[in-house]
């Protein structure tokens, strides 16, 4: 059980570091922040026959769906912080370079499936500079989830 809260843990420590290179990527490239979080809950609404706003006040809407969109990246986070520790946990000997970049497709793949089944979004269609945008923070978030995963406590998982 221990190995499950160093997961969620190491999990909020990457969707920090995540968070960190996505932002100091906006400053160094001047690029907008991403609407596919937003989008994603949108269609979640459609699908869903609901909405967070109403017609008198569709800009809370819009805040609750920014904040909705938020939180489903943060618990993408945890929920890839403790994938790892369970990778961790059955693969004790795994090397750890494997496991972190294991751990950043998983979140990864968190994010993007999801947008994709719901037709937010399209990978094939990315150009490098979005592939970049994306990869290289997910790249930290596995970086630092297993670093900080393995600082914690024992290798073993125990």
């Amino acid at each position: 059980m221990t190995h499950l809260l160093r997961g969620l843990a190491a999990g909020a420590a990457g969707t920090t570091a995540l968070n960190t290179a996505t932002y100091l990527d906006m400053v160094l490239r001047g690029r907008p922040a991403s609407s596919t979080p937003e989008e994603t809950v949108r269609s979640a609404e459609r699908i869903a026959n609901t909405s967070l706003g109403s017609e008198a006040a569709e800009s809370a809407g819009e805040n609750r769906r920014t904040g909705v969109g938020a939180l489903l990246g943060i618990g993408s986070g945890l929920g890839a912080g403790l994938l790892h520790a369970l990778l961790r946990h059955r693969l004790p000997h795994a090397p750890g370079p494997l496991l972190a970049l294991a751990t950043a497709a998983a979140a990864n793949a968190i994010s993007v499936v999801p947008m994709t089944a719901l037709g937010v979004t399209q990978p094939r269609s990315w150009p490098a500079s979005s592939w970049a945008s994306d990869l290289i923070p997910h790249f930290v978030f596995g970086v630092v989830t297993a670093a900080t995963y393995d600082l914690l406590g024992p290798r073993s998982g125990h």
